[in-house]
């Protein structure tokens, strides 16, 4: 796919599976997929300055139109010559819509057709966001992919299992009003959007409802854009209704365009996801659980906080090469480090996640093109841990 504000060029494709590798090209450079964006929500990838991000092997990161919109607000962004200047990071950067934050964190919001009504969880003050609002925050912000304005609908009550007739029908009928409202606000979008050197993504809803996946993805695929995305997958409905509905729709989505899943995630969903044809991938997760004292393995995650690691003089992960462990960092020290409060803890564990995610796509995009999906599980037995 060329001729656009990015380009998206496919090298390889797996075998047996509908994965495939390549390139996504941008204003502000490349990088390569499948991918993992680091999130940094506040133009800031918490506890790691730009050149550290992009050291960890980070090619891209996410910013967040709800959270910078209100502090500082965009239009001073633009007036600081835009995000990529702002923040000092010259890669590609993508914006979410501020949708999903508006339904998930805020106290009051009234959710109707011309957009969402609600108070800032800063000072409470009462904002009407509509697409018009998110288009113009985003070309104000000046990421290399911004993404379409759209209703998330919560995931089922029951996380996915069988529910009573009555749930299903209140269900049903909610995640097909999203789909609907979705679609009308893409349009709204893209009437909105007004820089050629920004590429629009449409979201595709419907929740763990197959037949409203197809649907919306009709509704939305029914525009030229650049991209398209998979939303409302990481709401709670489990990794059964994450898997069920994103091995349904990624195969739907245009196969010369790449196809990103919102908000996902921890290993298993990320190779679940490629595996069904998904690009790009983001996930609070590296540094929000590097903060956390929980660090990230192959064999699965550690809990730095746990008295078993007082004396334990070994580094978070052998074969890493992040900061942390090619430092010599021990886990006892990384404990200490948490236990007394102290700021490097988070710095280390953060920027250990941050590389592991990284080293985690680049071994998959070599399973891809190698076709070596067996080496993935024996490097990674994280994959096959019970939950």
């Amino acid at each position: 796919m060329g001729d656009g504000p990015i380009t998206f060029e496919i090298s390889a494709s797996s075998d047996d599976c509908g994965a495939r590798a390549g390139s996504v090209t941008t204003p502000h450079g490349s990088f390569d997929t499948p991918a993992f964006m680091t999130v940094g929500t506040r133009a800031s990838v918490k506890g790691l300055w730009s050149q550290v991000v992009a050291d960890l092997g980070a090619r891209i990161i996410l910013a967040n139109t709800y959270h910078l919109m209100l502090r500082p607000g965009a239009a001073l962004i633009a007036e600081m010559g835009g995000l990529h200047a702002w923040s000092r990071w010259n890669r590609p950067i993508l914006t979410d819509s501020g949708g999903y934050q508006v339904f998930s964190l805020t106290d009051l919001n009234e959710v109707h057709d011309d957009g969402v009504t609600f108070r800032s969880h800063l000072d409470g003050a009462l904002i009407h966001l509509t697409p018009e609002v998110s288009i113009q925050a985003q070309n104000d912000l000046g990421a290399d992919i911004i993404m379409a304005f759209d209703d998330c609908p919560p995931a089922p009550e029951d996380g996915g299992a069988a529910p009573s007739a009555g749930a299903v029908e209140d269900y049903r009928a909610r995640v097909e009003q999203a789909c609907d409202r979705t679609a009308r606000w893409l349009e709204r979008c893209r009437r909105a959007h007004r820089r050629d050197d920004q590429a629009l993504f449409g979201i595709v809803q419907g929740g763990v409802d197959l037949e409203q996946r197809t649907r919306s993805v009709e509704q939305v695929c029914q525009h030229d854009l650049p991209g398209y995305a998979i939303g409302g997958v990481a709401v709670g409905e489990g990794f059964e209704g994450l898997r069920h509905a994103v091995e349904h729709t990624a195969p739907l989505l245009p196969e010369d365009r790449p196809r990103y899943l919102m908000g996902v995630g921890y290993e298993r969903d990320i190779l679940t996801a490629v595996r069904a044809g998904v690009d790009m991938f983001d996930c609070v997760l590296p540094t929000r659980h590097g903060r956390n004292a929980n660090a990230f393995t192959p064999q699965g995650p550690l809990r730095l906080r746990n008295q078993r690691f007082a004396r334990d003089a070994s580094v978070l992960d052998p074969g890493c090469d992040c900061p942390a462990c090619a430092g010599g960092y021990s886990r006892s020290y990384l404990r200490h480090l948490f236990q007394s409060g102290e700021m490097l803890g988070p710095i280390l564990a953060s920027a250990h996640n941050v590389r592991h995610f990284q080293r985690f796509l680049l071994d998959i995009r070599r399973a891809i093109v190698d076709n070596g999906w067996s080496l993935i599980r024996r490097r990674w037995p994280v994959l096959d841990a019970p939950t």
